[in-house]
């Protein structure tokens, strides 16, 4: 059962989504329905997808994204806009995906088979193994914020836990760099999935932590993240 909610302020764009989410074979969905950004925060609860419309009076679709994103870092959320400029607002809520208004059932149809294909990578996505002071620990990329270099040893920092390794912070950003982690400073990895925006030379995590972004790094750094933003939202 896949669990998902649509929020917009015009119930027509509601209920279209909702009947097309509906007529959508293959899956089972559970649909909430909201009308206003401050119902979908207040709810607090937990969904696989939700569809956002980005202008909505009160808390806006950016605001109720960034609100959501501070108890669920894993929810996929589609926005159903007529904005164009989407590369700023993926910089700071890491959309799946946009939907231009007015909206076809084809389009749902296709949104919601990308998610589906996804949630299917994600349940079998490998797992690295790392040699921690605790013991043989396995990982899911997605699983690791960041790593970073202390007193001889690289930290490996998750939402839940931290691990202490051995090894040398280039040889992991090494070995890291397929799975979308970039070194900012020569004391870290970053995973760009959890990047929430770049001021200066400081980078602010999903997770809270601020890591520091090198001068000398800091053009290859911002290309590489703006590579990321650009492929997650044409995939």
């Amino acid at each position: 059962m896949i669990k998902i909610a649509i929020c917009d302020d015009d119930k027509n764009i509601v209920e279209d989504i909702r009947k097309y989410i509906e007529s959508y074979k293959g899956a089972s969905f559970e649909i909430s329905l909201f009308h206003s950004g401050e119902a979908l925060i207040e709810n607090k609860e937990r969904f696989n997808l939700i569809f956002l419309d980005i202008e909505m009076n009160g808390v806006d679709g950016i605001e109720a994204a960034r609100k959501i994103r501070e108890y669920d870092k894993f929810v996929k959320i589609i926005y159903v806009t007529s904005y164009t400029d989407y590369l700023n607002l993926a910089f700071s809520v890491h959309a799946f995906g946009y939907l231009n208004k007015p909206i076809s059932e084809k389009e749902i149809h296709s949104q919601l088979s990308e998610v589906i294909s996804y949630f299917k990578e994600e349940e079998i996505e490998e797992k690295l193994e790392f040699i921690t002071t605790d013991g043989v620990v396995r990982l899911a990329p997605k699983e690791i914020y960041y790593f970073e270099y202390i007193d001889r040893r690289v930290v490996i920092k998750t939402k839940d836990c931290s691990y202490s390794i051995k090894g040398k912070i280039t040889e992991i950003a090494r070995d890291m760099k397929n799975y979308d982690f970039i070194m900012p400073h020569q004391s870290f990895t970053v995973n760009l999935f959890y990047v929430k925006s770049i001021k200066g030379y400081d980078i602010f995590m999903m997770d809270g932590s601020l890591i520091p972004l090198s001068q000398k790094k800091s053009t290859e750094f911002r290309d590489e993240f703006n590579i990321f933003l650009e492929k997650r939202i044409l995939s």
